[in-house]
Protein backbone atom coordinates (compact mmCIF):
# COMPACT_ATOMS: atom_id res chain seq x y z
CA UNK A 1 0.00 0.00 0.00
CA UNK A 2 1.26 3.44 -0.89
CA UNK A 3 2.25 5.93 1.77
CA UNK A 4 0.44 9.24 2.20
CA UNK A 5 3.31 11.70 2.32
CA UNK A 6 4.56 15.21 1.72
CA UNK A 7 7.82 16.41 0.18
CA UNK A 8 9.20 19.73 1.41
CA UNK A 9 12.54 21.05 0.19
CA UNK A 10 14.38 24.34 -0.38
CA UNK A 11 14.67 23.54 -4.07
CA UNK A 12 11.18 23.34 -5.52
CA UNK A 13 12.38 21.53 -8.65
CA UNK A 14 13.97 18.79 -6.53
CA UNK A 15 10.86 18.52 -4.38
CA UNK A 16 8.57 18.21 -7.40
CA UNK A 17 10.85 15.69 -9.13
CA UNK A 18 11.02 13.53 -6.01
CA UNK A 19 7.25 13.79 -5.53
CA UNK A 20 6.67 12.71 -9.13
CA UNK A 21 9.02 9.74 -8.77
CA UNK A 22 7.27 8.64 -5.59
CA UNK A 23 3.84 8.98 -7.22
CA UNK A 24 4.99 6.65 -10.01
CA UNK A 25 5.89 4.10 -7.33
CA UNK A 26 2.34 4.16 -5.97
CA UNK A 27 2.60 6.65 -3.14
CA UNK A 28 0.09 9.41 -2.46
CA UNK A 29 2.03 12.66 -2.39
CA UNK A 30 -0.07 15.41 -0.83
CA UNK A 31 2.15 18.34 -1.70
CA UNK A 32 5.63 19.40 -2.77
CA UNK A 33 6.40 22.79 -1.29
CA UNK A 34 9.56 24.85 -0.75
CA UNK A 35 10.06 25.43 2.98
CA UNK A 36 9.23 28.87 4.26
CA UNK A 37 7.81 30.33 7.43
CA UNK A 38 4.63 28.27 7.04
CA UNK A 39 6.15 24.99 5.86
CA UNK A 40 5.71 23.26 9.21
CA UNK A 41 2.16 24.61 9.45
CA UNK A 42 1.40 23.16 6.02
CA UNK A 43 2.56 19.72 7.12
CA UNK A 44 0.60 20.04 10.36
CA UNK A 45 -2.56 21.00 8.49
CA UNK A 46 -2.31 18.13 5.99
CA UNK A 47 -1.14 15.50 8.51
CA UNK A 48 0.59 13.03 6.16
CA UNK A 49 1.88 9.68 7.37
CA UNK A 50 5.43 10.66 6.43
CA UNK A 51 7.04 13.99 5.59
CA UNK A 52 10.30 14.22 3.64
CA UNK A 53 11.83 17.46 4.87
CA UNK A 54 14.84 18.82 2.99
CA UNK A 55 17.60 20.87 4.56
CA UNK A 56 20.73 22.31 2.95
CA UNK A 57 22.55 23.02 6.22
CA UNK A 58 21.89 20.43 8.95
CA UNK A 59 24.59 21.95 11.16
CA UNK A 60 22.98 25.39 11.24
CA UNK A 61 21.23 26.46 14.46
CA UNK A 62 17.48 26.01 14.12
CA UNK A 63 17.74 23.78 11.04
CA UNK A 64 15.39 21.25 12.61
CA UNK A 65 12.98 23.64 14.31
CA UNK A 66 10.29 22.68 11.74
CA UNK A 67 10.76 19.02 12.71
CA UNK A 68 10.26 19.84 16.36
CA UNK A 69 7.16 21.89 15.59
CA UNK A 70 5.64 19.16 13.44
CA UNK A 71 6.27 16.50 16.09
CA UNK A 72 4.88 18.75 18.80
CA UNK A 73 1.65 19.38 16.91
CA UNK A 74 1.36 16.10 15.00
CA UNK A 75 3.38 13.43 16.83
CA UNK A 76 1.97 10.72 14.57
CA UNK A 77 3.70 12.23 11.49
CA UNK A 78 7.04 10.54 10.78
CA UNK A 79 9.58 13.09 9.54
CA UNK A 80 12.49 11.94 7.41
CA UNK A 81 15.17 14.58 6.86
CA UNK A 82 16.60 14.85 3.35
CA UNK A 83 20.00 16.54 3.32
CA UNK A 84 23.73 16.50 2.58
CA UNK A 85 26.18 14.14 4.26
CA UNK A 86 25.69 15.13 7.89
CA UNK A 87 28.13 15.48 10.73
CA UNK A 88 27.44 13.47 13.88
CA UNK A 89 25.95 16.64 15.34
CA UNK A 90 23.66 16.93 12.32
CA UNK A 91 22.28 13.44 12.79
CA UNK A 92 21.98 13.92 16.54
CA UNK A 93 20.18 17.24 16.12
CA UNK A 94 17.73 15.74 13.62
CA UNK A 95 16.79 12.86 15.89
CA UNK A 96 16.75 15.08 18.97
CA UNK A 97 14.15 17.25 17.22
CA UNK A 98 12.01 14.17 16.61
CA UNK A 99 13.03 13.03 13.13
CA UNK A 100 12.45 9.37 12.29
CA UNK A 101 15.23 9.21 9.72
CA UNK A 102 17.90 10.92 7.65
CA UNK A 103 18.45 10.34 3.93
CA UNK A 104 21.19 11.87 1.81
CA UNK A 105 20.21 14.14 -1.08
CA UNK A 106 22.08 11.88 -3.50
CA UNK A 107 20.32 8.69 -2.37
CA UNK A 108 18.64 6.58 -5.06
CA UNK A 109 14.84 6.57 -5.13
CA UNK A 110 14.85 3.00 -3.82
CA UNK A 111 16.75 4.16 -0.73
CA UNK A 112 14.36 7.05 -0.20
CA UNK A 113 11.42 4.67 -0.47
CA UNK A 114 12.96 2.26 2.05
CA UNK A 115 13.42 5.12 4.49
CA UNK A 116 9.79 6.15 4.03
CA UNK A 117 8.53 2.64 4.71
CA UNK A 118 10.74 2.24 7.78
CA UNK A 119 9.64 5.59 9.17
CA UNK A 120 5.98 4.73 8.71
CA UNK A 121 6.60 1.45 10.55
CA UNK A 122 8.11 3.35 13.47
CA UNK A 123 11.70 2.29 12.76
CA UNK A 124 14.79 4.50 12.58
CA UNK A 125 15.40 5.21 8.92
CA UNK A 126 19.09 5.99 8.53
CA UNK A 127 21.66 4.28 6.33
CA UNK A 128 24.11 2.05 8.24
CA UNK A 129 27.08 3.83 6.65
CA UNK A 130 25.85 7.16 8.00
CA UNK A 131 25.62 5.69 11.48
CA UNK A 132 29.05 4.09 11.12
CA UNK A 133 30.54 7.38 9.97
CA UNK A 134 28.86 9.22 12.81
CA UNK A 135 30.09 6.77 15.45
CA UNK A 136 33.56 6.77 13.91
CA UNK A 137 33.81 10.54 14.06
CA UNK A 138 32.42 10.64 17.58
CA UNK A 139 34.98 8.08 18.75
CA UNK A 140 37.82 9.72 16.83
CA UNK A 141 36.76 13.34 16.44
CA UNK A 142 38.40 15.37 13.73
CA UNK A 143 39.70 18.81 14.51
CA UNK A 144 36.89 21.31 14.92
CA UNK A 145 36.48 24.03 12.30
CA UNK A 146 38.50 27.13 13.02
CA UNK A 147 36.66 29.87 14.82
CA UNK A 148 36.13 33.38 13.52
CA UNK A 149 39.37 34.75 14.93
CA UNK A 150 41.42 32.04 13.27
CA UNK A 151 39.58 32.50 9.99
CA UNK A 152 40.31 36.22 9.97
CA UNK A 153 43.91 35.61 10.94
CA UNK A 154 44.41 33.38 7.90
CA UNK A 155 43.23 36.20 5.64
CA UNK A 156 46.08 38.48 6.67
CA UNK A 157 49.77 38.36 5.83
CA UNK A 158 52.24 38.40 8.76
CA UNK A 159 52.98 42.07 8.02
CA UNK A 160 49.26 42.90 8.02
CA UNK A 161 48.79 41.06 11.30
CA UNK A 162 51.49 43.21 12.86
CA UNK A 163 49.82 46.33 11.48
CA UNK A 164 46.47 45.23 12.95
CA UNK A 165 48.02 44.63 16.35
CA UNK A 166 49.58 48.10 16.27
CA UNK A 167 46.28 49.65 15.16
CA UNK A 168 44.52 47.91 18.04
CA UNK A 169 47.12 49.35 20.42
CA UNK A 170 46.24 52.85 19.21
CA UNK A 171 49.30 53.61 17.10
CA UNK A 172 48.83 56.13 14.29
CA UNK A 173 50.33 55.76 10.82
CA UNK A 174 53.55 57.59 11.70
CA UNK A 175 54.20 55.46 14.77
CA UNK A 176 53.35 52.26 12.86
CA UNK A 177 55.80 53.23 10.12
CA UNK A 178 58.58 54.01 12.60
CA UNK A 179 58.02 50.86 14.58
CA UNK A 180 58.08 48.64 11.51
CA UNK A 181 60.86 50.51 9.69
CA UNK A 182 58.71 51.34 6.66
CA UNK A 183 57.58 54.53 4.94
CA UNK A 184 54.37 56.18 6.20
CA UNK A 185 52.81 55.70 2.77
CA UNK A 186 53.54 51.96 2.97
CA UNK A 187 52.10 51.79 6.47
CA UNK A 188 48.98 53.59 5.25
CA UNK A 189 48.61 51.07 2.42
CA UNK A 190 48.92 48.17 4.85
CA UNK A 191 46.24 49.69 7.09
CA UNK A 192 43.86 50.09 4.16
CA UNK A 193 44.40 46.50 3.09
CA UNK A 194 43.71 45.28 6.61
CA UNK A 195 40.47 47.25 6.75
CA UNK A 196 39.42 45.91 3.36
CA UNK A 197 40.17 42.28 4.22
CA UNK A 198 38.32 42.52 7.53
CA UNK A 199 35.37 44.22 5.86
CA UNK A 200 35.35 47.24 8.18
CA UNK A 201 35.40 50.96 7.50
CA UNK A 202 37.63 52.34 10.23
CA UNK A 203 40.57 51.54 12.47
CA UNK A 204 38.26 51.57 15.48
CA UNK A 205 36.03 48.93 13.88
CA UNK A 206 39.09 46.83 13.00
CA UNK A 207 40.34 46.97 16.58
CA UNK A 208 36.91 46.09 17.97
CA UNK A 209 36.55 43.14 15.58
CA UNK A 210 40.03 41.85 16.42
CA UNK A 211 39.32 42.05 20.13
CA UNK A 212 35.86 40.48 19.89
CA UNK A 213 37.03 37.47 17.88
CA UNK A 214 40.17 36.85 19.92
CA UNK A 215 42.34 37.54 16.89
CA UNK A 216 44.78 39.62 18.94
CA UNK A 217 45.39 36.80 21.40
CA UNK A 218 46.22 34.43 18.55
CA UNK A 219 48.40 36.95 16.71
CA UNK A 220 50.53 37.92 19.71
CA UNK A 221 52.17 41.26 19.97
CA UNK A 222 55.47 42.43 18.52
Amino acid sequence: MGVRLMVVDDHRLLAEALASALKLRGHRVLAAAAPAAGAADLVISRAPEVCLLGTAAPAEPGAFDPVAKIKRERPQVAVVVLGPVPSPRGIAAAFAAGASGYVRHDERIEGVERAIMKARAGEAAVAPQLLQGAFGELLNPAAQPDDEGQRLLRMLTPREVEVLVRVAEGEDTRVIAAGMGIAPSTARTHVQRVLMKLGVGSRLEAAALAARTGLLDRAGRP
